[in-house]
């Protein structure tokens, strides 16, 4: 009777837990391509559509910036950056590195609201997709559930960094840009996660 009565609270306690996660984490589509989006069954092809616009929108906002493309490429990987339509103050070219990703919110738990964003992935931590604001988002694409402060809108970038590793501790330098300027890519044109 004893060891019954400690099960069913056993079982109340982890169905409790189960439940206060899930409040705190929220469900999302992770997708590498608007083909790989468009192949599944929860999002139609026009929300794909949509959200990855919106993605590519927010990434010129929300990547890190660099000065050097070879900062940027020591942190994002060779190939990996391109030039952004940002300028700095004295008019000098600002790098970031290229989308690898985005990020979508899932009409079945109510997700709809969320902004969809830019994911990239470094050097430093291949393995994981990461937010603008360098925090580590999941290892695979798909649906999936994240903690719902990364489903956040990424900061503004307005600083150039460093080298120092976007995935471990980037630092500032304090350099300022401005939005003016047409937006040109770093080499030649490539699809996210290409």
């Amino acid at each position: 009777m004893k060891r019954t009565r400690i099960l069913k609270l056993s079982i109340m306690s982890a169905s409790a837990l189960t439940l206060i996660a899930c409040e705190r984490s929220q469900e999302v589509g992770i997708f590498e391509s608007l083909e790989q989006c468009s192949n599944q069954s929860i999002f139609s092809k026009e929300e794909c559509s949509k959200s990855e616009r919106l993605a590519r929108s927010e990434h010129i906002r929300v990547s890190p910036k660099y000065i050097s493309v070879t900062d940027c490429e020591r942190d994002f990987g060779e190939d990996k950056c391109e030039m952004a339509p940002q300028r700095t103050t004295t008019g000098g070219s600002v790098f970031m590195p290229m989308m690898m990703g985005y990020m979508m919110g899932s009409m079945l738990t109510g997700g709809r609201g969320m902004m969809p964003q830019p994911l990239y992935r470094s050097m430093d931590d291949l393995k994981n997709f990461r937010t603008g604001d360098n925090q580590k988002v999941s290892s695979k694409s798909g649906i999936t559930r994240v903690a719902k402060g990364l489903t956040r809108t990424p900061s503004t970038k307005t600083r150039t960094i460093r080298r120092g590793g976007f995935g471990a501790a980037a630092r500032s330098v304090g350099t300022r840009f401005s939005t003016a300027g047409k937006f040109r890519r770093f080499g030649g044109f490539r699809s996210f996660g290409g």
